[in-house]
């Protein structure tokens, strides 16, 4: 039985900025499975704030990850996750969630915030 008054939210397209902590997330992880964990980790937070399946993760934030090797990934990454409308009519999903590389010089102080550009 349904609960009564919970309702299913629309989805619309919206784009929000997020810093994603991959020391964390990648805590304990043999060396040589942490920069493919740590894109496993980024899908998984996409998926999980921006309610799509469909994760794309653009080659920039691949680059970035990798840069220093499979073992040394980067601390910290700031995303811009951005919810679209699929136009492709073959697919299931509605929306599918972007993902882009936010070059920052420092992480302090930054929160989730609407993006600026849509």
């Amino acid at each position: 039985m349904a609960k009564q008054g919970a309702e299913k939210k629309t989805i619309t397209p919206a784009s929000r900025d997020y810093t994603v902590n991959l020391h964390k997330r990648c805590h304990k992880i043999q060396f040589k499975k942490k920069a493919p964990r740590a894109l496993r980790e980024i899908r998984t937070f996409a998926v999980k704030n921006m309610q799509t399946e469909d994760v794309r993760i653009d080659p920039d934030v691949n680059r970035f990850i990798w840069n220093q090797g499979i073992r040394n990934i980067p601390r910290r990454i700031r995303v811009r996750l951005s919810r679209r409308k699929n136009e492709e009519d073959e697919s299931g999903n509605k929306f599918y969630t972007e993902v882009k590389l936010l070059n920052v010089e420092t992480f302090k102080g930054l929160l989730t915030e609407k993006s600026r550009d849509e």
